[in-house]
């Protein structure tokens, strides 16, 4: 009798772990398809050749990236903006792209000029740590790709307050100097 018992629960919780595995792996491929219907089919910049890459930073050309939860990639005149979600110092999935275009503009001997902004929204002392952490994270990810530490200079804002709505103000902007 006790093996009767032993054995529905063994059983019980086999079925269990396998309804559980299902769910995940469902809520798992709705999330996956999720981010990739979200990006659009014209990261063809990291694809082009790399004087054609830094002339889209170059001109007035715009290029977005859209990732759900606040965060994307936005290049317009000659300045990067990574936009964050709320609370978070993460960098938007497809950052390859506009982060390539940041390495070619060094290789090209200019300079990246990394800036943290934060919106008006919570604590303005956490949004200020905030703006800074990811700044930093920002010029980690390009010292780390083998942009040289004297080539990216970190420097925070005069107001570093973002312009624009919370998520346009939520972002870290470089700029490529001569």
């Amino acid at each position: 009798m006790a093996d009767d018992d032993t054995q529905q629960n063994f059983i019980l919780a086999f079925v269990l772990g396998l309804i559980a595995l299902v769910i995940f792996f469902v809520i798992g491929i709705a999330l996956y398809s999720q981010g990739h219907k979200a990006r659009p089919a014209a990261p063809a910049v990291a694809a082009t050749a790399a004087p054609a890459a830094v002339a889209v930073v170059e001109t007035t050309e715009t290029v977005t990236v859209v990732i759900p939860e606040g965060a994307s990639i936005r290049v317009q005149n000659g300045v990067v903006n990574f936009y964050f979600a709320t609370g978070s110092a993460d960098l938007a999935p497809g950052a390859a792209e506009a982060l390539a275009l940041v390495i070619k503009g060094v290789e090209g001997g200019r300079k990246a000029v990394v800036s943290g902004f934060h919106d008006t929204t919570g604590d303005p002392v956490q949004n200020e740590q905030l703006a800074k952490k990811r700044a930093e994270t920002v010029r980690d990810v390009l010292t780390g790709l083998g942009v040289p530490a004297d080539k990216v200079d970190l420097q925070k804002p005069a107001v570093s307050a973002g312009s624009g709505s919370d998520a346009q103000a939520r972002r870290v902007e470089v700029k490529l100097l001569d």
